[in-house]
């Protein structure tokens, strides 16, 4: 195991409740026949994250139920209906004082990344200091690798769905961007028109 594998944690922001979906929390819609928050899991670590947390929120309970999350860290955000902001101030407290050195921040309805994707992002991990995020013919998009220099900064800018996105506008010039567009699709499951990508 290289040491990189060890320093950079892949963490799973699950929470949401998909609202637009009829309140179908995302984490459990159905992708090649499981739970669509077992396949983010699976890319994570496919990519060589051996530590995984995932955030829950929305019907967490039936999540950890339906789910095999095995070998994973469930973080519960009890405040997931304020958005996304408040999964990703969860999961990054969580890996405080794991020994992570860097977070790869993963959505869980966005089936289109794959592993492939991830680990070029991963692979440009350099140190506590690193900000990597992965783009689709120039655009930034997910998954984003946050070092653990930054996560303070991170979670006192997160609020409702904006997520990192403050934060990353005001460090712009320290983000290195990985071209992913060849390799994956950024697209995200909101609506029932988006349920035509899962499989």
């Amino acid at each position: 195991m290289t040491h990189t594998q060890d320093e950079v944690a892949g963490l799973v922001l699950a929470a949401g409740g998909g609202r637009r979906l009829g309140g179908r929390p995302k984490a459990l819609l159905a992708h090649r026949g499981r739970p669509l928050v077992e396949h983010a899991v699976g890319v994570l670590r496919a990519a060589g994250c051996e530590r995984v947390h995932v955030v829950l929120g929305a019907q967490a309970d039936v999540v950890r139920e339906r789910a095999d999350l095995s070998g994973c860290v469930l973080v519960d955000n009890p405040d997931w209906e304020q958005g996304m902001g408040t999964s990703l101030r969860a999961g990054l407290d969580s890996l405080v004082g794991t020994g992570a050195r860097a977070a790869l921040v993963s959505l869980v309805d966005q089936p289109g990344i794959g592993a492939e994707a991830v680990t070029r992002v991963r692979a440009a991990y350099r140190d506590e200091a690193s900000l990597v995020s992965a783009a689709y013919n120039g655009v930034r998009g997910h998954p984003v690798l946050f070092g653990a220099a930054h996560w303070a900064g991170i979670a006192a800018t997160a609020t409702g769905d904006r997520g990192a996105r403050a934060y990353l506008k005001a460090h712009e010039g320290a983000i290195t961007l990985v071209e992913c567009g060849d390799v994956a699709q950024a697209y995200d499951i909101d609506t029932e028109a988006d349920l035509g990508h899962l499989e």
